[in-house]
């Protein structure tokens, strides 16, 4: 999986290969029957609440904007094709993608403070759930539920595979209302550069929501303070503007690396 976010920290890093017309189409076809035979009964109702898996494997490309909050009123542009995976995000005179087989980074001024590797998908991983949890090599199990303000909200643990993606020690943990089954908060614990697997789990709310193209997606998500399972006030929030997800597909220069744009290289 992969992700992008430098905000708050994570995520999932798992590499999806392209796929070819035939693979895509018959992906689409088996959609449902993946959903009902390949994952838990839970997740599959919370997919469906969000618009299905089928209509989300139909969808090739993502748009959404990060308000930078500044007062020159600056933003993100983050675009995904959503099979590749490859990245675009475009940040006023800086911008950095994933082509498919690197990072890069336009940055003429040297003003980028973050780290590509760790943000070109990230925040596209916290925004994708919960249909991201549906990629390859994801392990499915049990946990207790999560209590906030009184009301418990059932929910899975999200494991995965030895040597998938960058960070396979990463785990994840989603909550559901119990009765609608929209998804309502997600936990996730962070091995970037470490590779030591971590008891520290952060928690996210989700609990606005904006429906586009027939799916449901995040308007905006919040961090909140915590103590374990434990949920305190409120620390951000990440809002979205202008999103859209489409069967169009961008030409592969698109996500192509600028010729004064340089690798990065990992270290």
């Amino acid at each position: 999986m992969k992700i992008y976010i430098p905000l708050v920290l994570l995520l999932l890093i798992q590499a999806c290969k392209p796929r070819s017309e035939s693979e895509t189409t018959q992906a689409i076809t088996n959609a449902t029957e993946q959903e009902e035979t390949e994952f838990p009964d839970a997740l599959t109702q919370v997919l469906d609440v969000h618009g299905g898996l089928a209509h989300w494997r139909a969808m090739k490309t993502l748009i959404f904007e990060i308000p930078a909050g500044t007062a020159d009123d600056s933003k993100e542009t983050h675009t995904i094709d959503l099979y590749s995976r490859k990245v675009k995000i475009n940040m006023g005179p800086i911008a950095m993608g994933f082509d498919g087989k690197e990072v890069w980074l336009l940055d003429p001024q040297n003003n980028y403070k973050g780290d590509p590797l760790f943000y070109h998908n990230l925040m596209f991983y916290f925004y994708a759930m919960p249909f991201v949890l549906a990629d390859d090599g994801i392990r499915y199990g049990q946990t207790e539920p999560l209590v906030f303000k009184g009301r418990s909200y059932p929910g899975l643990h999200i494991g995965f595979g030895d040597g998938v993606g960058n960070s396979s020690k990463d785990e994840y943990f989603i909550h559901y209302d119990p009765v609608t089954h929209q998804m309502a908060w997600l936990g996730y614990t962070v091995t970037y550069r470490s590779g030591e697997k971590s008891d520290d789990v952060k928690w996210i709310h989700y609990n606005d929501w904006i429906k586009v193209n027939g799916l449901l997606l995040p308007k905006s998500m919040t961090w909140h303070n915590y103590d374990g399972r434990q949920i305190k006030e409120a620390k951000s929030t990440a809002y979205f503007n202008n999103v859209s997800i489409s069967g169009q597909v961008e030409l592969p220069a698109f996500y192509g690396m600028p010729h004064n744009a340089k690798i990065v290289q990992k270290p």
